[in-house]
Protein backbone atom coordinates (compact mmCIF):
# COMPACT_ATOMS: atom_id res chain seq x y z
CA UNK A 1 0.00 0.00 0.00
CA UNK A 2 1.11 3.55 -0.84
CA UNK A 3 0.73 5.81 1.45
CA UNK A 4 -1.36 9.11 0.82
CA UNK A 5 -0.95 12.63 2.49
CA UNK A 6 -2.17 12.62 5.59
CA UNK A 7 -3.29 9.30 5.20
CA UNK A 8 -3.14 6.68 8.96
CA UNK A 9 -2.10 3.33 8.20
CA UNK A 10 -1.77 0.52 10.66
CA UNK A 11 1.22 -1.19 12.01
CA UNK A 12 1.08 -3.53 10.13
CA UNK A 13 1.42 -1.33 6.73
CA UNK A 14 3.85 1.33 8.13
CA UNK A 15 6.08 -1.87 9.14
CA UNK A 16 5.59 -3.58 5.13
CA UNK A 17 6.30 0.11 4.10
CA UNK A 18 9.98 -0.36 5.37
CA UNK A 19 10.50 -4.10 3.09
CA UNK A 20 11.44 -5.91 6.68
CA UNK A 21 14.98 -4.97 5.81
CA UNK A 22 17.95 -2.08 6.96
CA UNK A 23 20.92 -1.04 5.55
CA UNK A 24 24.29 -3.42 6.07
CA UNK A 25 25.65 -0.55 7.78
CA UNK A 26 22.94 -0.24 10.75
CA UNK A 27 23.61 -4.47 11.07
CA UNK A 28 27.83 -3.99 11.22
CA UNK A 29 27.17 -0.95 13.63
CA UNK A 30 24.76 -3.31 15.89
CA UNK A 31 27.91 -6.16 15.76
CA UNK A 32 30.73 -3.29 16.17
CA UNK A 33 28.30 -2.66 19.42
CA UNK A 34 28.06 -6.19 20.69
CA UNK A 35 31.14 -7.29 20.32
CA UNK A 36 33.21 -6.53 23.42
CA UNK A 37 30.55 -6.60 25.62
CA UNK A 38 28.68 -9.47 25.11
CA UNK A 39 30.09 -12.54 26.32
CA UNK A 40 28.54 -14.57 23.55
CA UNK A 41 25.98 -17.35 23.70
CA UNK A 42 22.17 -17.30 24.82
CA UNK A 43 19.10 -15.92 23.22
CA UNK A 44 18.81 -12.52 21.01
CA UNK A 45 15.54 -10.69 21.11
CA UNK A 46 15.03 -8.82 17.37
CA UNK A 47 12.20 -6.44 18.25
CA UNK A 48 10.56 -5.36 14.80
CA UNK A 49 12.97 -8.05 13.17
CA UNK A 50 11.69 -7.87 9.46
CA UNK A 51 13.30 -10.68 7.62
CA UNK A 52 15.46 -11.42 10.45
CA UNK A 53 18.80 -10.36 8.13
CA UNK A 54 20.19 -9.06 11.58
CA UNK A 55 20.98 -13.08 12.79
CA UNK A 56 23.23 -13.14 9.36
CA UNK A 57 25.33 -10.99 11.46
CA UNK A 58 25.34 -11.73 14.96
CA UNK A 59 24.45 -15.55 14.67
CA UNK A 60 27.83 -16.70 15.68
CA UNK A 61 27.51 -14.41 18.66
CA UNK A 62 24.92 -16.22 20.07
CA UNK A 63 22.52 -19.84 20.38
CA UNK A 64 19.30 -18.95 19.70
CA UNK A 65 17.65 -16.26 17.61
CA UNK A 66 14.18 -15.17 18.82
CA UNK A 67 12.83 -12.44 16.17
CA UNK A 68 9.52 -10.43 17.01
CA UNK A 69 6.98 -7.88 14.83
CA UNK A 70 3.68 -7.11 13.62
CA UNK A 71 4.75 -9.22 10.07
CA UNK A 72 6.47 -12.99 9.40
CA UNK A 73 8.22 -11.79 6.40
CA UNK A 74 9.34 -14.31 3.35
CA UNK A 75 13.04 -14.85 4.15
CA UNK A 76 13.20 -15.36 8.29
CA UNK A 77 16.05 -17.08 9.32
CA UNK A 78 13.98 -21.47 9.26
CA UNK A 79 16.36 -21.83 12.66
CA UNK A 80 14.56 -18.56 14.54
CA UNK A 81 11.53 -18.72 16.92
CA UNK A 82 9.46 -15.69 15.64
CA UNK A 83 6.38 -14.22 17.44
CA UNK A 84 3.84 -12.17 16.21
CA UNK A 85 2.78 -8.71 18.12
CA UNK A 86 1.70 -5.24 16.73
CA UNK A 87 4.22 -3.06 18.83
CA UNK A 88 1.95 -0.27 19.46
CA UNK A 89 -0.48 -1.89 21.34
CA UNK A 90 0.83 -5.02 22.46
CA UNK A 91 2.73 -6.90 24.33
CA UNK A 92 5.82 -9.88 23.60
CA UNK A 93 4.68 -13.18 24.16
CA UNK A 94 8.00 -13.78 26.30
CA UNK A 95 9.18 -13.91 30.23
CA UNK A 96 10.04 -11.19 31.61
CA UNK A 97 14.24 -11.14 31.81
CA UNK A 98 13.66 -14.05 29.17
CA UNK A 99 16.54 -12.13 26.58
CA UNK A 100 20.89 -11.90 27.19
CA UNK A 101 20.32 -9.34 24.54
CA UNK A 102 17.62 -7.39 23.11
CA UNK A 103 18.12 -5.59 19.45
CA UNK A 104 15.78 -2.98 17.91
CA UNK A 105 16.80 -2.19 14.57
CA UNK A 106 15.05 0.99 12.89
CA UNK A 107 11.90 0.17 14.40
CA UNK A 108 11.32 2.64 17.38
CA UNK A 109 10.81 5.94 15.03
CA UNK A 110 7.79 3.70 13.66
CA UNK A 111 5.76 3.60 16.64
CA UNK A 112 3.32 5.89 18.87
CA UNK A 113 4.92 5.16 21.99
CA UNK A 114 8.83 5.07 22.17
CA UNK A 115 8.89 5.39 25.73
CA UNK A 116 6.58 2.39 26.42
CA UNK A 117 8.61 0.31 23.44
CA UNK A 118 11.77 0.57 25.12
CA UNK A 119 9.72 -0.57 28.63
CA UNK A 120 9.24 -3.30 26.96
CA UNK A 121 12.81 -4.29 25.89
CA UNK A 122 13.98 -3.18 29.26
CA UNK A 123 11.20 -5.90 30.21
CA UNK A 124 12.97 -8.68 28.22
CA UNK A 125 16.25 -8.48 28.67
CA UNK A 126 17.42 -10.22 31.89
CA UNK A 127 19.71 -8.10 34.38
CA UNK A 128 23.13 -7.49 33.00
CA UNK A 129 22.06 -7.76 30.05
CA UNK A 130 21.91 -5.34 26.86
CA UNK A 131 19.70 -3.39 25.03
CA UNK A 132 20.56 -1.99 21.66
CA UNK A 133 18.34 0.86 20.01
CA UNK A 134 19.26 2.43 16.59
CA UNK A 135 17.17 5.07 14.78
CA UNK A 136 17.63 7.59 12.01
CA UNK A 137 20.46 10.42 12.88
CA UNK A 138 18.74 13.64 13.47
CA UNK A 139 21.92 15.79 13.63
CA UNK A 140 23.59 14.64 10.52
CA UNK A 141 24.37 17.41 8.41
CA UNK A 142 21.54 15.97 6.25
CA UNK A 143 19.22 16.22 8.34
CA UNK A 144 19.99 19.52 9.58
CA UNK A 145 19.76 20.86 6.02
CA UNK A 146 16.35 19.54 5.63
CA UNK A 147 15.33 20.87 8.39
CA UNK A 148 16.73 24.36 7.52
CA UNK A 149 15.06 24.25 4.08
CA UNK A 150 12.37 22.15 4.87
CA UNK A 151 10.93 22.67 8.34
CA UNK A 152 11.18 18.75 8.12
CA UNK A 153 13.96 16.46 9.75
CA UNK A 154 15.10 14.48 5.96
CA UNK A 155 14.09 10.77 7.41
CA UNK A 156 10.26 11.89 8.40
CA UNK A 157 9.36 14.00 5.30
CA UNK A 158 6.52 13.65 3.72
CA UNK A 159 7.91 10.69 1.23
CA UNK A 160 8.56 8.56 4.56
CA UNK A 161 5.29 9.95 6.88
CA UNK A 162 2.69 7.98 7.98
CA UNK A 163 6.02 5.14 7.62
CA UNK A 164 8.30 7.08 10.27
CA UNK A 165 6.01 8.51 12.97
CA UNK A 166 8.45 9.54 15.94
CA UNK A 167 11.92 11.51 15.64
CA UNK A 168 14.10 10.97 18.31
CA UNK A 169 17.73 12.90 18.86
CA UNK A 170 20.61 11.53 20.43
CA UNK A 171 19.84 13.36 23.87
CA UNK A 172 16.11 11.59 23.65
CA UNK A 173 17.56 8.18 23.34
CA UNK A 174 19.87 9.22 26.22
CA UNK A 175 17.19 10.33 28.69
CA UNK A 176 15.06 7.36 27.76
CA UNK A 177 18.01 4.81 28.50
CA UNK A 178 18.53 7.20 32.13
CA UNK A 179 14.78 6.95 32.53
CA UNK A 180 15.53 2.99 32.43
CA UNK A 181 18.47 2.97 34.43
CA UNK A 182 20.26 1.50 32.21
CA UNK A 183 24.10 1.41 33.11
CA UNK A 184 27.39 1.68 30.36
CA UNK A 185 25.36 3.79 28.35
CA UNK A 186 27.05 4.45 24.78
CA UNK A 187 26.47 6.02 21.69
CA UNK A 188 27.60 4.91 17.89
CA UNK A 189 27.25 6.32 14.81
CA UNK A 190 26.83 4.01 11.23
CA UNK A 191 29.59 5.95 9.53
CA UNK A 192 27.31 5.79 6.59
CA UNK A 193 25.33 8.62 5.28
CA UNK A 194 23.97 10.46 2.19
CA UNK A 195 25.36 13.35 0.67
CA UNK A 196 23.26 16.77 0.86
CA UNK A 197 21.74 17.24 -2.79
CA UNK A 198 23.36 14.06 -4.22
CA UNK A 199 22.80 10.49 -4.35
CA UNK A 200 26.30 9.49 -3.11
CA UNK A 201 27.22 8.95 0.08
CA UNK A 202 30.61 10.18 1.79
CA UNK A 203 33.77 8.28 1.79
CA UNK A 204 33.95 6.15 4.86
CA UNK A 205 36.97 7.52 5.60
CA UNK A 206 35.49 10.16 5.58
CA UNK A 207 32.43 10.13 7.98
CA UNK A 208 34.41 8.56 10.23
CA UNK A 209 36.29 11.94 11.07
CA UNK A 210 32.88 13.21 11.70
CA UNK A 211 30.86 10.62 12.64
CA UNK A 212 27.11 12.51 14.16
CA UNK A 213 27.54 14.95 11.64
CA UNK A 214 27.96 12.52 8.41
CA UNK A 215 25.99 9.56 9.60
CA UNK A 216 22.58 8.47 8.88
CA UNK A 217 21.82 6.08 11.60
CA UNK A 218 22.46 6.21 15.12
CA UNK A 219 22.85 3.69 17.85
CA UNK A 220 22.13 3.36 21.79
CA UNK A 221 23.50 0.74 23.71
CA UNK A 222 22.76 0.14 27.51
CA UNK A 223 22.93 -2.75 30.36
CA UNK A 224 19.76 -3.22 32.40
CA UNK A 225 21.41 -3.35 35.84
CA UNK A 226 22.02 -6.33 38.17
CA UNK A 227 19.10 -7.14 40.14
CA UNK A 228 20.38 -6.16 43.20
CA UNK A 229 21.14 -2.79 41.61
CA UNK A 230 17.21 -2.26 40.69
Amino acid sequence: MEPTKGSVLTTAQRAQLSKGISGEAIYQMVKTALVGRHAGGGILVDVGCGKGLLWFYLAGLFDRYVGVDIVRYEGFPETGEFHKVDLDSGRVELPDDSADVVVSVETIEHLENPRAFFRELVRLVRPGGWIVVTTPNQLSLLSKLTLLFYNEFNAFRDGSYPAHLTALLEVDLRRIANENRLQDVAVFYSCHGRIPGVRWHWPRAVSRLAPRALSDNVLLIGRKPPSDDR
